[in-house]
């Protein structure tokens, strides 16, 4: 698990020049403060965590069970409930509020996010398969993946094997990416490449587990 995480929303990509004149693609990440909601702990709950909101919503389109669990704890409703798993709560409270100067420039940190999801894809997008002969001797079938059975023995098809389907719009999560630069001021966090998801997707943002 992590020592310290954050929840932002993707704005998009940009660069940066550094101190050698380099240009440094840049994933520009909007850290609205988020308000703590719950702390979990191992005694009341078998697991240490955090559960935040972030951003404002109308009351009035709560549902009865989320009024009464941000009234339980004096928040104003937010967008969304969000946990963030961490191996120590003993210093965060509840109403306290998380901010992008959680994070330094230059620490390595682990992005979560939805992936952008592509609709019903073949084998060659998918699974990156070479396909079949271009010419000769291949009839109208360039693009898909051949014979998936076995013999007489199994006489079927494997689970896992790999087919057309859905692709994307799955739960990623990029490791050890570096922090340029985190502004609490104008609620921004600047992590070195890509980030997955679309733009305006919420991604959760912790220090690297393998850093």
């Amino acid at each position: 698990m992590a020592n310290k995480a954050i929840v932002a929303t993707k704005v998009g990509m940009t660069q940066l020049w550094d101190d050698d004149n380099q240009v440094v693609p840049v994933t520009m990440l909007q850290v609205a403060p988020c308000r703590v909601v719950q702390v979990k702990t191992d005694e009341r709950d078998g697991y240490t965590a955090v559960q935040v909101t972030f951003g404002e919503r109308d009351a009035r389109k709560l549902s009865k069970p989320e009024a009464g669990h941000f009234d339980s704890a004096g928040i104003e409703p937010g967008q969304r409930l969000v946990e963030l798993r961490l191996d120590d709560v003993s210093e965060i409270e509840v109403g306290q509020e998380l901010a992008a100067d959680v994070l330094e420039a230059g620490e390595r940190v682990d992005v979560t996010a939805v992936s952008k999801g592509k609709g019903f894809a073949g084998v060659m997008k998918r699974h990156n398969f070479a396909g079949q002969g271009a010419s000769h001797g291949v009839h109208r079938a360039h693009r898909v993946p051949g014979a998936i059975g076995a013999c007489a023995t199994p006489s079927r098809v494997f689970k896992g094997t790999r087919m057309p389907g859905r692709m994307g719009a799955e739960k990623v999560t990029t490791l050890n990416l570096t922090v340029v630069e985190a502004d609490a001021e104008r609620e921004l966090l600047l992590v070195r490449g890509s980030v997955p998801g679309p733009k305006g997707g919420v991604v959760v943002v912790r220090d690297a587990v393998k850093g």
